[in-house]
């Protein structure tokens, strides 16, 4: 008998990595119910309803929330990575964007949910961040910056698979 409780839960999440050069800012997230004390995106959150079906409109609205970063502050915005994890209780899903941030040197940036660091790209992979995002990161310092294919990654027990996202 399978334990219909959970089947089907689903959390959607987008995460942004704001890049400057050879640079990564990322996030030290304190305070938060799901990912505490770690290493995590510039800016991100969950869906709103109304984005369900839109994963741009979620992480510019996450970037402005959580950064007071407009659209007209960044370039080459692209989602990179779309990942899977199943962690028992519901099936996770993340879209990881990437873009860089113009004029970062002018800009002062906060955020209310955690500290704020620039990091050059070879030290990141040392950092602890959550599951797939490390695996993420890493794929995209070695490989993912350099072409701009859309990844798909499987989260397995230890692991992270991905696979080129081809439109066809």
């Amino acid at each position: 008998m399978h334990k219909l409780d959970n089947l089907g839960k689903l959390r959607n999440m987008t995460s942004l990595y704001l890049l400057c050069g050879d640079q990564m800012l990322l996030l030290y997230r304190q305070g938060s119910k799901v990912v505490n004390n770690l290493w995590i995106g510039s800016a991100g959150g969950h869906f709103e309803e109304n984005e369900l079906n839109d994963a741009c409109a979620c992480v510019l609205r996450e970037l402005a929330e959580e950064l007071s970063v407009t659209p007209d502050m960044i370039e080459n915005l692209r989602l990179r990575y779309i990942t899977l994890r199943n962690t028992g209780e519901e099936i996770r899903q993340n879209y990881y964007f990437f873009a860089d941030l113009k004029a970062a040197d002018n800009i002062d940036l906060q955020s209310n949910e955690g500290t704020l660091k620039w990091f050059p790209l070879e030290e990141v992979n040392k950092l602890e961040m959550p599951f797939t995002a490390q695996y993420v990161v890493k794929h995209y310092v070695e490989q993912g910056r350099y072409t701009d294919i859309l990844y798909a990654g499987i989260a397995t027990d230890g692991n992270v698979v991905f696979t080129e996202l081809s439109a066809k």
